[in-house]
């Protein structure tokens, strides 16, 4: 009877943390379709934009070891119901600035948040995926990209209404942090040993999520490029319609949230070793189409290959890397670092390549890079079957 209680109560965590990770995603979506208000009302250049925008990635990973030593201090679902509502309420902050100064410093805290959060949220699916024995990781993030596409979809109608971004993102924060607070009250409550030390506050990234997040970083990688400069590479290279060229973002991103959302039951059926190695010869076929095509159909099917392609790997990198070692957090933390850096510098080394030469080159580079995830799928390998 009690076995029978523990997995039911296992699994009311899975659907408790796949709504947070809708949560979490929902809030992504909610600030990017206000970033042209947020620029307007902040009265920042483009240039000073995107400098601004390099900020929550900075926050996330200088603040992402600190959400291990916050679960070990006060247990995995308070610290869950705490991370997650600051996530949350960090949304109204970008639409308050009214210059660069403040709107970096807004964007540092937001990413910041965002970071914690979604290292305490992974650590849980993984304690989750471990106790279920099968792979639930990749419909995790499946939930996170459904919330990015819901978020977005409520900010484009508030756009299209001149709702300002202050009043939408005050209530959006208001509806998300009370759905966080109430999903977070059913994931497992989980405590430290008396025996176990605490994590430190900030430590470089072991050995094991070195490697495990080069695989996430060249995932993420292509992934940046794609999202950011798809449309702009049909645009240029292939000169079509800016409505057409937006078609490519677009297949792109449904073709990565649709192969989330199934990717546990390839992942159950072949591991995540032969997965990631199929995914990467996807993903490297995509590339190819996109630098050899010739007309932009050609082109967009490609995008939505690469989409494919590398949809499962980063929820692989994570699950890899909370069976890596004890403390499932700290882990996550480094491969999380890994790849929010690459996130980072991917559209910035992309445009770099293209002033140079030109975009195709570009994507030479990436579709090299895919072909790595195929190499080095052998990293994400359980360890125990090592």
């Amino acid at each position: 009877m009690q076995a029978i209680q523990d997995r039911q109560l296992v699994r009311r965590s899975r659907i408790a943390v796949a709504a947070i990770f809708c949560v979490h995603g929902s809030v992504t979506g909610s600030f990017a379709t206000r970033v042209p208000w947020i620029q307007e009302h902040a009265s920042v250049s483009a240039g000073q934009l995107g400098l601004a925008l390099a900020f929550p990635a900075i926050g996330a990973s200088l603040s992402m070891p600190l959400a291990a030593r916050i679960s070990h201090r006060f247990g995995t679902r308070a610290a869950q119901r705490f991370l997650i509502a600051l996530w949350t309420l960090a949304l109204i902050l970008p639409s308050l600035a009214t210059n660069l100064l403040t709107l970096c410093a807004a964007l540092f805290v937001y990413g910041a948040t965002a970071g914690m959060a979604d290292v305490a949220m992974n650590a849980l699916g993984v304690e989750i995926e471990h106790r279920l024995g099968k792979s639930i990781m990749s419909g995790l993030h499946g939930m996170w990209s459904v919330g990015a596409l819901l978020g977005s979809g409520v900010g484009t109608i508030a756009a299209h209404l001149d709702i300002s971004a202050q009043l939408h993102h005050l209530v959006a924060a208001g509806v998300l942090t009370v759905l966080g607070a109430v999903a977070s009250q059913y994931v497992l409550n989980l405590h430290p040993a008396e025996d176990e030390e605490a994590p430190p506050r900030f430590a470089l990234p072991p050995k094991s999520a070195l490697l495990i997040g080069a695989v996430g970083f060249c995932a993420v990688f292509a992934e940046g490029a794609s999202l950011d400069w798809s449309a702009v590479y049909l645009r240029d290279i292939l000169t079509t319609s800016a409505g057409v060229a937006a078609g490519a973002t677009t297949g792109f991103a449904l073709t990565m949230a649709i192969a989330r959302i199934a990717g546990d039951a390839v992942v159950n059926r072949w591991g995540p070793v032969r997965t990631v190695r199929v995914s990467g010869i996807i993903a490297t076929l995509g590339g190819i189409l996109v630098v050899i095509a010739s007309n932009p159909l050609v082109a967009m099917v490609g995008f939505g290959l690469l989409g494919l392609g590398i949809a499962v790997v980063v929820p692989l990198a994570f699950a890899a890397a909370g069976h890596a070692g004890p403390n499932k957090s700290q882990a996550i933390a480094g491969v999380a670092t890994v790849t929010y850096a690459s996130g980072l510098v991917a559209p910035s080394i992309i445009g770099g390549i293209a002033q140079a030469s030109n975009l195709t080159i570009s994507f030479i580079v990436v579709t090299a890079l895919t072909v790595g995830l195929a190499i080095f799928a052998p990293v994400l390998r359980p360890r125990a079957s090592l």
